[in-house]
């Protein structure tokens, strides 16, 4: 790419004078700098004294700003995006680089971690955020802290544990589109042992209204989260923690709407209605005849730590997950049964960490070594009328300016009244059973109290086995396959392979002051190779490496708190996926799925900035800004992707507002947190098409209400994109691998009430 370094420079002075912060708010346990303790190197530390870029959200501040998903807290958080076009399908984006392929095969860039444990697969990665203790978002490669899924950061997500007392909480709200929640938690115990029943249920019509007599409306959620924790002390030193989740979607299906296709309302429209009825053939095919997703995802975590005195500790983290999601879609987003698809996912993981940690006067260090097993795969049946397919795949007359589907005459008419319909199905597997096990160990120097340097690395072996089975029978009408590309296999193909790395991570932390900080990393990170098997061939793509450069300053002075971070990443064989549109791609697989390959060399050079002003102590000011120039570097050799931005990958981004929370007397407070955000424009495919992309996009949210006898009862109103601005969620999509993109529209205005009790 060709960086605009004046105007780089020209922003990052902007952001520093407008001192461009974010809403770390304190919370009863935090001092007025904004003192959050995070754990993110292993080690409990100040949010400041870690020399990384890095986010710490409470759950206190997600309740102040009207969040409670992943995908809104990522408006306010520098470098941070989530596209959550389903909870089976969630984008999550981190410095412009993207982690959401559904495919077994295929290892992720970003690490979501959960009470310690990697849930980066993608279709069992999504976790309601309802009673956490706090939300870290991690930026640049790091390794040695979080695996080789953190190609390019990393969202660790902490529960909130059980404590000593009796405590609890209960909230109820209702919204438009007759929106349902309830949720809340209970904690007993006592200095031994206490246990916490946490949960939240969520229920709203869909927000896309469907014109097909025999389908609910579009992206309608019913979902449910439990979580039970136990925690035992038997000593001071011994520290056990239990945490049994369950986390279920029933939700309605997704509004892939296309242009193309008119509905009896008039033209094609994604800010309008939709018509998509799925396939009459869907309840053989795919077991339901309802578009939607049905999800459950179970998850088990135990783990320990344990005081060995004089500065040592041992801690053992454990995971077992396992996830199953089939979701039914209507790919073509017209009334035609054209590109009816289903997707199941299937997968379990199990994961082992074992951490020696020293803390002294001069030195720090940790080491250990991880296990991670997992055994995952994803089917994508596919159902269709042969006739139906060969009219609106070919541009014979499909759908009618009406909304009326004419190809439904099709095969009445290629076979002279002989049949009137010919259902065709077929389906293709991809599997993924992946081993690897690694070492890694990091020092920490601190000669004086002002400076420390931290050298650290991660030795790997990986074992990554690929399969694909698929079943493609010919079409009665045109002698093969409809998919162009598919085809049978002689049961399940497997191919493997091993590969081993050794990560690096280097730190330095200097204090200017009591008040300000100055830090500098390198890192390396790397996405693992993709074994990829499929029907007809088998390619190795490279791993994709990345080396991190970034340094920064964090202050926290009097009634201000802030960072400002600046990073240059240069990546080797960077991954991306793209659909297939020709039945002779080179990698064998059928056309309107989705593949892997290497695009060539890519960098990015950007800057994050985050912080707050607390000028008394009932007001908060806060705001955040990030900037990034960068995609695929602009060379021959890199061919068609040559100057293409990352997907999903924003310019500018930045959210402000303010919170104010003061006693009215009698133990009554009023509290309200407008904000705005802000993104500018993004593409959602590689390579980049106008078409296919969304310009900037402006958010203004408002939270807020009374609370009452000292914070015991509490009434609150909320408001999400007050103005009702219309933007895509996504674009192309599956349709968009037979010349028929579709397009999903964000969400419109949402508003409701809550009320919370407190003991």
């Amino acid at each position: 790419m060709h960086y605009k370094k004046t105007g780089l420079i020209a922003a990052l002075l902007a952001t520093v004078s407008a001192t461009a912060v974010h809403a770390q708010e304190a919370s009863q346990d935090e001092g007025l700098g904004g003192d959050i303790i995070v754990t993110s190197q292993k080690f409990e530390q100040k949010l400041r004294d870690v020399p990384i870029t890095i986010t710490a959200v409470t759950q206190e501040q997600m309740k102040r700003l009207g969040v409670d998903d992943l995908d809104e807290l990522s408006n306010y958080v520098p470098g941070l995006n989530i596209q959550e076009q389903s909870a089976n399908n969630p984008g999550i984006v981190i410095r412009g680089i993207t982690s959401d392929s559904g495919s077994a095969q295929q290892a992720a860039r970003v690490t979501l971690y959960y009470n310690g444990v990697d849930i980066s697969r993608s279709r069992g990665a999504y976790q309601a955020i309802y009673d956490v203790d706090r939300i870290e978002v991690v930026k640049g490669p790091q390794a040695t802290l979080f695996g080789t899924a953190s190609t390019i950061g990393a969202v660790s997500i902490l529960s909130a544990r059980p404590k000593p007392g009796v405590s609890g909480e209960l909230t109820a709200g209702y919204g438009n589109y007759n929106a349902y929640l309830v949720g809340g938690h209970l904690n007993i115990g006592n200095d031994v042992i206490a246990a916490r029943v946490a949960g939240e249920f969520k229920k709203r019509d869909g927000y896309v209204e469907n014109l097909s007599p025999t389908q609910d409306d579009l992206y309608a959620q019913n979902q449910l989260g439990l979580r039970a924790s136990v925690r035992y002390t038997p000593t001071p030193a011994l520290t056990v923690d239990l945490i049994g989740t369950y986390d279920r979607q029933r939700n309605s299906g997704t509004p892939f709407i296309s242009k193309r296709f008119a509905t009896s309302q008039g033209p094609g429209n994604p800010f309008g209605a939709a018509n998509l009825s799925g396939s009459p053939y869907a309840k053989q095919v795919f077991g339901t005849d309802k578009l939607g997703l049905t999800r459950d995802v179970y998850d088990v975590n135990l783990t320990a730590r344990y005081d060995l005195g004089d500065g040592w500790s041992f801690t053992t983290v454990n995971g077992y997950r396992s996830f199953d999601s089939f979701e039914v879609f209507d790919a073509d987003g017209s009334a035609a049964p054209w590109l009816e698809f289903a997707e199941g996912a299937y997968g379990s993981q199990i994961s082992h960490e074992s951490r020696f940690a020293y803390v002294g006067d001069h030195v720090r260090t940790s080491f250990g070594l991880n296990v991670f097993h997992e055994n995952n795969r994803q089917e994508v049946p596919f159902s269709t009328e042969e006739g139906t397919y060969i009219a609106c795949a070919t541009g014979l007359p499909c759908v009618s300016s009406t909304g009326v589907v004419v190809a439904s005459q099709t095969t009445a008419a290629l076979t002279k009244g002989a049949f009137t319909q010919i259902p065709y199905s077929s389906k293709f597997t991809n599997k993924g059973i992946n081993d690897q096990y690694s070492m890694f160990g990091e020092v920490t120097w601190m000669p004086i109290h002002a400076l420390e340097v931290t050298a650290g690395i991660r030795a790997l072996i990986e074992q990554r086995k690929s399969g694909y089975v698929s079943v493609a029978p010919k079409s009665v009408l045109s002698g093969a396959p409809l998919i162009p590309g598919q085809a049978t296999t002689k049961g399940t193909l497997w191919s493997q392979d091993s590969f081993q790395a050794f990560l690096p991570r280097f730190n330095i932390l200097y204090r200017l002051d009591d008040a300000i900080n100055l830090y500098a990393t390198i890192s390396k990170g790397r996405r693992s190779p993709t074994v990829n098997q499929g029907a007809t061939s088998t390619s190795l793509i490279p791993e994709e490496t990345v080396w991190n450069y970034e340094g920064g300053v964090k202050l926290a002075k009097g009634m201000f708190s802030g960072s400002l971070g600046v990073y240059y990443q240069k990546y080797s064989n960077f991954q991306i996926s793209r659909t297939v549109t020709d039945a002779n791609d080179p990698s064998g697989r059928p056309v309107g799925s989705s593949i892997t390959e290497s695009a060539g060399s890519a960098s990015n050079l950007g800057f994050e900035a985050e912080g707050q002003l607390r000028p008394v102590s009932w007001l908060t000011v806060f705001g955040n800004a990030g900037y990034i120039d960068g995609g695929i570097d602009d060379k021959k050799s890199n061919g068609i992707y040559a100057n293409n931005r990352f997907r999903l990958q924003p310019k500018l981004q930045w959210a402000a507002g303010f919170t104010v929370d003061a006693p009215l007397g009698n133990g009554i407070r009023v509290f309200a947190t407008p904000s705005v955000t802000y993104r500018s424009k993004i593409f959602f495919e590689i390579p980049n098409k106008e078409a296919i992309s969304q310009n900037k996009v402006t958010l203004v949210n408002v939270k807020a209400g009374l609370s009452f006898a000292e914070g015991r009862y509490e009434i609150a109103g909320y408001v999400r994109n007050a103005t009702n601005e219309k933007y895509l969620l996504d674009a192309g999509n599956t349709g968009g691998g037979f010349n028929d993109p579709t397009y999903i529209p964000g969400e419109p205005r949402f508003y409701g009430v809550q009320l919370t009790g407190r003991f």
